[in-house]
């Protein structure tokens, strides 16, 4: 199992990373938060290739690989920093939700951002979350589990993760940005997300995170004793 290659998609808010990494540290795993680095370069385009109210695409597509973002093993914990600067928090703004599905869905972002998600999981024993980490970035994971739950269920999730981080957002905007994000995410031309066909579906509408990680924990129980 300390080699195993465990991969989480499915929809925001249905707490995969949260989960992931509570899985990760109960199994001795490592993980690896893929959407962070999506927020991540979003971050870095907000901050310096925001013009006219609008991200200018192509020069980010520039600058791409200018700039460095990194995983730091702190404690136990995979934290993102971008240049040297921890920017765990900044990546959950709202403006940074509001603008990330339209980095992911580009192409050169994608390309550029692959091959940085295959080598963390080249030497095994981790498990990666994100949106199509089993359909694309590591379809021949150990094990694939997929993520699903109520748009009301995850915008309350959403919502209350929000206030905890003393940001101000009303639940009515929360939720239109979760329904927006799942629209682009589905129906994006390249890397869609989407279960892959040998993935576990896990429907956590009506469990708390304790129950989903449970759950999880015992199907991967069960796949070590026939693995």
């Amino acid at each position: 199992m300390k080699n195993w290659v465990i991969a989480i998609d499915g929809y925001s808010s249905t707490g995969k990373s949260s989960i992931s990494k509570i899985i990760a540290k109960k199994l001795g795993l490592i993980h690896l938060d893929t959407g962070a680095l999506y927020r991540g370069t979003t971050y870095y385009a907000l901050e310096n290739c925001y013009e006219n109210q609008q991200i200018n695409l192509q020069k980010l597509f520039s600058e791409l690989g200018n700039f460095l973002l990194e995983f730091r093993n702190e404690d136990g914990e995979m934290i993102l920093y971008l240049d040297g600067k921890n920017i765990s928090k900044e990546i959950r703004e709202q403006r940074v939700s509001d603008n990330v599905s339209l980095i992911a869905k580009q192409k050169e972002i994608r390309d550029f951002l692959l091959s940085i998600q295959r080598n963390m999981a080249e030497k095994g024993g981790v498990i990666m979350d994100g949106r199509d980490i089993g359909t694309v970035i590591l379809p021949n994971a150990d094990l694939k589990f997929f993520l699903t739950a109520s748009v009301d269920e995850r915008a309350k999730r959403r919502f209350l993760e929000l206030q905890e981080l003393g940001m101000d957002e009303d639940l009515e905007t929360v939720t239109q940005n979760l329904i927006s994000r799942d629209k682009t995410d589905s129906e994006r031309a390249i890397a869609p997300l989407k279960k892959a066909e040998d993935a576990i579906l896990i429907d956590n509408t009506n469990l708390n995170k304790q129950q989903t990680i449970d759950e999880i924990l015992l199907i991967i129980e069960n796949f070590a004793k026939i693995k």
